[in-house]
């Protein structure tokens, strides 16, 4: 059986065609056209068509895109390619293809990916966080995507920082409307903010991370922070959902000294006597979505 996954992103538009064992035989990738639906649409079907000439018969088509379909509407919501906001992106790209499509948010793509064969193969619950430019994440449970009533299992970026220190309320305004959000907080920019708010001087997420390591007491007090951030915000999720793992990705997955840092961190705010919860980086890293749209038929 081959599986196509495509990984619908803000600027690339990425395929993989998978086997059952999971190995790679086909990927390519080409430009998402930036603002632009109906070309967005056709370079999917062009991606896909150059793929199915490459493999042999196709038996899934499975697509993360950013974002949730409105289970009230049908329509697209909270993408941040703001073009396909409002559209029956899921109808339109059948009506194109001809044929049946899975579709599910990026970040469940990436925990899929990850609790199929990645980190987090054979744990019965997992939840993987995408922290980057926004905070995104998704919910696997025995193999299978949660979703939910609303469409938004795992938004767990717009929920308030949990146990705020006064110093952190009201907490930076997000996007969406509200004020001290875990996105707000956590984000690639989120950790950049707080450096420019206490030190006055800008620097990105990979600067501080750098000055860190090579002994500025300002970066490291800031990342300690971070950590401290990550850690009440992730123990939230633990004591609702009681995840096996935990698998961190996006760019602010790469810093390694997270998961020497925040595990030790969890165990105080965990409503528990032990915290057996694994906090890990994702096998796949980059590769996690368009091989989470690839299984998301099963």
């Amino acid at each position: 059986m081959i599986r196509i996954g495509i990984d619908l992103g803000g600027t690339k538009i990425e395929g993989i065609a998978l086997d059952d064992a999971g190995n790679e035989l086909l990927r390519h990738r080409v430009s998402t056209p930036a603002g632009y639906y109906s070309a967005t649409l056709q370079a999917i079907a062009d991606l896909l068509a150059y793929m199915e000439a490459r493999t042999e018969v196709v038996n899934s088509i499975g697509i993360g895109a950013p974002g949730a379909i409105s289970p009230a509407t049908g329509l697209l919501r909270n993408s941040n390619s703001v073009c396909m906001n409002g559209k029956p992106l899921k109808e339109d790209l059948q009506s194109l293809l001809k044929r049946k499509i899975n579709m599910a948010n990026d970040a469940n793509c990436f925990a899929l990916s990850e609790a199929t064969d990645g980190a987090a193969k054979g744990a019965s619950i997992v939840f993987g966080v995408i922290i980057g430019t926004g905070t995104g994440a998704g919910v696997v449970i025995n193999g299978q995507v949660l979703t939910g009533a609303n469409a938004i299992c795992g938004e767990w970026g717009h929920n308030p920082l949990p146990w705020p220190q006064p110093v952190e309320l009201p907490g930076p305004r997000c996007y969406c409307g509200k004020q001290g959000c875990i996105e707000t907080f956590l984000s690639g920019p989120g950790l950049a903010a707080d450096y420019a708010e206490n030190e006055l001087h800008n620097l990105t997420a990979i600067d501080i991370v750098a000055r860190a390591k090579a002994g500025y007491v300002e970066a490291e007090a800031c990342l300690q922070r971070y950590e401290n951030r990550l850690a009440r915000s992730l123990a939230h999720v633990i004591n609702i959902l009681d995840p096996d793992v935990i698998v961190l990705g996006g760019g602010m997955s790469n810093i390694r000294r997270l998961y020497r840092n925040v595990p030790p961190l969890l165990k105080q705010y965990v409503f528990s006597d032990v915290m057996n919860t694994k906090v890990v980086p994702p096998m796949y890293g980059d590769s996690s979505g368009v091989r989470g749209a690839a299984w998301l038929i099963r």
